[in-house]
């Protein structure tokens, strides 16, 4: 690829990280608006609002990074994700006779990519779980799903970005809806 197609996608990968923190900054202050006026949950501690706080704070990292990354063209910033999701797959594995979604979670990424382990066969020590392909050179779930998101990467990206079209006219028309039921409310002195 030659330096101006290298200079292009740098913008094009800034532009949608930039895209990306500010959605993540509109669902932080979504999130801050239903924490101040809404108070409704069955749990004191996981209300819709929390909830959005955290989901757009994580948004808004990953995307601050991703925007630096590129423009400043830091390989660092850019992999900051990498060894973060490598090291929590790992201590995940530490879980897979204790908890039974993680169990589950791990035997259908094993079974769906055909890969063991992150790294290998080796995570797992002497035993893999039956969910691992009985191959011996087979290669890590964690490359597997690389490879698989390179692969499929223009899929996933048009069904995320129809989801996140979709989410937000749901909350457009919400708010609207909730508005006008304001408006109609007053109008008739209730």
């Amino acid at each position: 690829m030659g330096m101006s197609g290298l200079k292009l996608l740098k913008y094009v990968l800034f532009f949608f990280n930039l895209l990306f923190w500010f959605c993540g900054c509109c669902i932080l202050g979504f999130g801050i608006y239903l924490l101040v006026h809404n108070n409704f949950s069955l749990f004191p501690s996981l209300t819709l609002g929390n909830a959005f706080v955290i989901v757009g704070s994580i948004i808004m990292v990953v995307a601050f990074l991703g925007c630096m990354g590129s423009i400043k063209e830091n390989k660092c910033l850019l992999m900051s994700l990498d060894n973060y999701v490598s090291t929590s797959l790992t201590e995940s594995i530490q879980q897979y006779h204790s908890n039974n979604s993680t169990k589950a979670t791990w035997d259908s990424i094993q079974t769906f990519l055909q890969c063991c382990g992150v790294n290998g066969t080796s995570d797992w020590g002497s035993q893999p779980p039956a969910s691992c392909p009985s191959n011996p050179q087979v290669q890590g779930c964690y490359a597997q799903a690389k490879l698989w998101f390179h692969s499929n990467f223009l899929h996933i990206g048009i069904i995320m970005i129809c989801v996140c079209v979709i989410q937000v006219l749901g909350m457009s028309f919400a708010l609207t809806l909730n508005c006008q039921i304001d408006k109609t409310s007053q109008a008739l002195g209730l």
